[in-house]
């Protein structure tokens, strides 16, 4: 079953410095030519973060309870992408590698950056027949509900239960009250061409362990997990409307038949609508067998029973140089029903973004993180943020 007392520090430390570049062509709005000529390019892009963030924390247990100041990167943490593309008769072959770091370094060890790559792959594409991806990149099972999350480039919820408020990674943002994260995974990926603003893309995945392990059995997964997604854009009524599903399918098995095989399944949707500068977007999920938090289930062997869903209702408006963000999300975890493992967890945010130009941004954000513990209130918090901070990118 999930039970969030059980992420490791280790754990929660590779899934923060992962989420870079999930929404680079979102994010970044330039990029760097290196080289152009005979069909090849060659370039660089690049996104830089820093807040200054101070969290009141309020846990069940009064050791808990403190107010703390940091300097840290934001949801998105620090990341240099370079990008290739090569033209060969009727073929477009492209590659890109995103290599990305916290800027908080541990207290402990003075040089304890960490470095990651969570994007290399390479793209076979024609605009008659579409697109392949083989190599490594984020999932398409809840894609589109963090990459169109308003609050991307701001801070978002640190959950002190799930060690965030003095980690070293990145914060949450809205991943666990809203949305799991769409772990980067090794894939083979097809992409259809954009048809009147319609997209499909249908990827197998490298499977991910949710069966028990055994003395006297061995787990396995006799098919790939499956994710797909749908995107579908259009006018109407003057409004731009973007609408998505997507979603994930897994089994697995084990050798010893008396261990219970685990079938892992969900599927998320949404829709943005933009109008001059109002943008309004709403967007949900439900699982089963899949971590709430992150889609390669964070290691655990027992969430057959888990049942998870969750939403998100945010609106923008953008006047001038800034613009205004609100956003609610909730993700309600059954827990399988355990003691002390079923939670809900709920995010509320409000944000100003500055554009001082087009590659210089100021951000301030003030948040309010909550769990309410099902069976007790063992787990329960309510933590509030403000995080003032800068974005720089290219």
């Amino acid at each position: 079953m999930y039970n969030n007392k059980n992420l490791s520090p280790r754990l929660l430390a590779a899934v923060t410095v992962s989420l870079s570049s999930l929404c680079l062509s979102s994010v970044a709005e330039a990029e760097i030519m290196l080289y152009d000529k005979d069909q090849t390019t060659f370039s660089t892009d690049g996104y830089i973060n820093a807040f200054y963030v101070n969290s009141d924390v309020d846990r069940e247990g009064e050791q808990y309870d403190r107010r703390q100041s940091r300097v840290k990167m934001g949801f998105l943490p620090n990341y240099l992408g370079f990008n290739m593309g090569k033209q060969v008769d009727d073929l477009k072959l492209g590659a890109r590698a995103s290599f990305w770091v916290t800027i908080n370094d541990s207290e402990t060890n003075g040089t304890d950056t960490a470095i990651d790559v969570r994007q290399f792959y390479g793209t076979v594409a024609n605009p008659e027949w579409g697109e392949v991806l083989i190599g490594k990149d984020f999932g398409l099972f809840a894609r589109s509900n963090i990459l169109l999350d308003e609050l991307l480039a701001g801070y978002g919820q640190v959950s002190d239960t799930l060690g965030l408020v003095d980690g070293g990674g990145v914060s949450f943002g809205n991943i666990g009250s809203g949305y799991p994260y769409p772990f980067p995974t090794s894939q083979i990926t097809y992409r259809t061409p954009v048809m009147d603003g319609l997209r499909v893309a249908v990827g197998i995945m490298d499977p991910v362990d949710t069966n028990d392990s055994s003395p006297t059995g061995k787990a396995y997964q006799e098919n790939p997990r499956t994710e797909s997604e749908i995107t579908y854009q259009f006018d109407l009524g003057g409004a731009q409307i973007y609408s998505w599903l997507n979603g994930s399918y897994q089994t697995s098995d084990n050798t010893d038949p008396a261990v219970q095989s685990v079938t892992s399944k969900g599927v998320g949707y949404g829709v943005q609508a933009k109008m001059g500068g109002l943008s309004l977007t709403g967007s949900g999920f439900q699982a089963k067998g899949i971590n709430p938090f992150f889609t390669n289930n964070a290691g655990e062997p027992t969430l057959r029973n888990v049942d998870s869903d969750g939403y998100l209702l945010q609106g923008s408006y953008k006047f001038g140089k800034n613009r205004v963000a609100l956003s609610y999300g909730k993700t309600k975890d059954d827990g399988n029903g355990a003691v002390d493992s079923g939670a809900d967890y709920e995010t509320r945010g409000v944000a100003l973004f500055h554009d001082i130009n087009d590659n210089l941004k100021l951000v301030a954000e003030y948040n309010q993180f909550s769990i309410d513990g099902h069976e007790t209130s063992a787990q329960d918090e309510d933590t509030d943020t403000f995080a003032v901070g800068a974005v720089l990118t290219w």
